[in-house]
């Protein structure tokens, strides 16, 4: 069956340099790797830089045995945004601190389904919803 939904998120106020600092043309960046959530070789987890925290787009992978989960898309997307809140634990950033998030469907008539798990994970956060990007492949 493969992904049908891939997340991603910024985060701000995370680690990282003060905003509006000075700085001599490098920014700090810090990485970050948990095992509570799929560990890629290509990419890290999190990047924090100036006073963003930019979290990888996490795919529907459950980290303790690094195979796609079963189900449909709530479930994906439920596994996506459980991998999600273990990177910012391990950052000790508060889920509050996002402040976008992008969707990759492979289906946008999955959207509403994403949506109802979404709206479970931050009941009662002020995260603007989601923008939501169709990937369709051949």
């Amino acid at each position: 069956m493969g992904a049908l939904i891939q997340i991603e998120a910024l985060v701000s106020n995370g680690e990282g340099t003060i905003p509006h600092a000075p700085q001599a043309g490098d920014l700090i960046k810090l990485t970050n790797n948990t095992e509570n959530a799929p560990i890629s070789a290509l990419s890290t987890q999190t990047v924090a830089f100036s006073h963003y925290n930019n979290l990888s787009a996490q795919l529907p992978i459950d980290p303790k045995t690094g195979r796609l989960v079963a189900g449909g898309v709530k479930e994906q997307a439920a596994q996506c945004l459980k991998n999600i809140k273990a990177i910012l634990a391990s950052i000790d950033v508060p889920v509050d601190d996002i402040v976008k998030v992008n969707l990759f469907l492979k289906n946008l008539a999955d959207i509403e389904a994403v949506n109802e798990v979404y709206s479970t994970f931050f009941p009662d956060s002020a995260i603007a919803g989601p923008q939501a990007i169709c990937l369709h492949g051949r």
